[in-house]
């Protein structure tokens, strides 16, 4: 079950546990503690099992008046293909859409650089996101960021 959460300490406190989860993807501690502070004031999901205990989360932020961007999302990953970051991100869709959005864009890893962005960028792209651009030197060269694209 997906939950929109509004409490930002309850925002903190969910993208704490998975991120922390999930040092792999967020091994850079200070990009971890800035996707939790950025977490409040922002559109936020929550993914839940049957028990009620968190399995994952994405957010939202405005990036001009038609776009949002999905800033950030993870899924613990004994959830991983089980419908959990489908189920989330449809939910964050939907809102951006009620919200008079146009598009919602997500960067990540170039495809090809490494297998587990490799999965990341096959699941934005089974949910409907298309390639745009990458920026080679975004994030650094080992790091070429691709940004997708979407229609709300």
């Amino acid at each position: 079950m997906v939950k929109q959460i509004f409490d930002d300490e309850q925002k903190s406190k969910i993208a704490r546990y998975i991120l922390e989860s999930l040092t792999e993807w967020f091994e850079v501690v200070e990009s971890r503690e800035e996707y939790i502070r950025d977490s409040k004031g922002k559109d936020f999901f929550a993914a839940f099992d049957d028990n009620d205990n968190v399995t994952g989360f994405l957010y939202l932020k405005e990036t001009g008046k038609d776009t949002v961007e999905l800033a950030v999302m993870g899924v613990l990953k004994e959830c991983h293909k089980k419908g959990t970051g489908r189920a989330l991100f449809e939910a964050a869709r939907q809102t951006a859409a009620k919200e008079g959005y146009t598009f919602i864009q997500v960067k990540t890893v170039k495809m090809g650089m490494y297998e587990d962005y490799d999965r990341t960028n096959r699941f934005y792209q089974s949910v409907g996101f298309k390639e745009l651009e990458v920026f080679p030197t975004y994030w650094d060269e080992a790091n070429p960021c691709q940004i997708y694209i979407m229609n709300v």
